[in-house]
């Protein structure tokens, strides 16, 4: 599911936009009657790439103006950068860091007199948890609007570059008594306090969630037909928009 991350009445709220189910392949491959609509088996496709079709979808109706994608750490890689990349449409990403990715520093300016390709990757940083230590030192604090109001949070930002990623982003390091959490965007305009904002508000599509299957009523359908099913969704999203 995808949805709009919006500012209403001074709280972040996640206006659902559209969304897919997910079979797997073996499933389909059974032939089942629930992989099935009007009897024809559902055509494959993995979350990374129903993913990317909805994002399109949207983008398509801003096509002057970038996407900011904000995902869990799971949908924060190559897998979904890449088919965005691809496409017609300006994306950005913005995600939590995994504690084992390996950090690398901006590449060198290329020298005139240097031979063979210029270098893609700087020095070698270490991992995200590796690093923690020694940025902590450098972090300040930093006022940021979250979870619906404004806090003082102890932060760090610099930018690397990520080999998953294949590209420079901004890494933002937030520390607390005895945690630590980064994020990153390939929006290097971001400040840090964005980052750490709009990652803030991607809770709301957690919360969305609960409220779409228990207010809304989205858990409580009685049809079996495929297309009754869709239609049912379809219409508690666009009420949960709507209220």
């Amino acid at each position: 599911s995808i949805g709009l991350l919006k500012m209403i009445k001074g709280r972040w709220c996640c206006l659902p936009l559209a969304f897919r189910f997910y079979f797997m392949k073996k499933d389909i491959e059974a032939q089942p009657l629930t992989a099935k609509i009007a009897g024809v088996p559902v055509t494959f496709r993995s979350k990374m790439a129903q993913a990317g079709v909805m994002l399109c979808s949207v983008a398509e109706q801003f096509s002057q103006l970038p996407v900011l994608v904000v995902t869990d750490s799971w949908f924060g890689n190559e897998g979904l950068l890449r088919p965005l990349n691809a496409s017609a449409y300006a994306f950005e990403l913005l995600s939590r860091l995994r504690a084992n990715v390996t950090l690398y520093d901006l590449p060198p300016p290329a020298s005139i007199r240097q031979r063979g390709r210029p270098r893609k990757y700087g020095t070698r940083l270490g991992s995200a948890s590796e690093l923690a230590a020694s940025r902590k030192t450098q972090a300040k604090m930093r006022s940021v609007f979250l979870y619906g109001k404004q806090r003082e949070v102890l932060a760090y930002d610099e930018v690397v570059m990520l080999k998953n990623l294949r590209c420079p982003v901004r890494l933002v390091w937030v520390f607390r008594k005895t945690r630590r959490v980064a994020f990153f965007s390939t929006g290097l305009t971001l400040s840090a306090q964005q980052v750490i904002e709009y990652y803030g508000a991607r809770w709301k599509i957690e919360s969305g969630f609960k409220e779409i299957r228990q207010e809304i009523g989205s858990a409580k359908s009685q049809t079996r037909n495929a297309h009754a099913v869709i239609n049912h969704l379809n219409f508690c999203m666009m009420a949960t928009t709507i209220t």
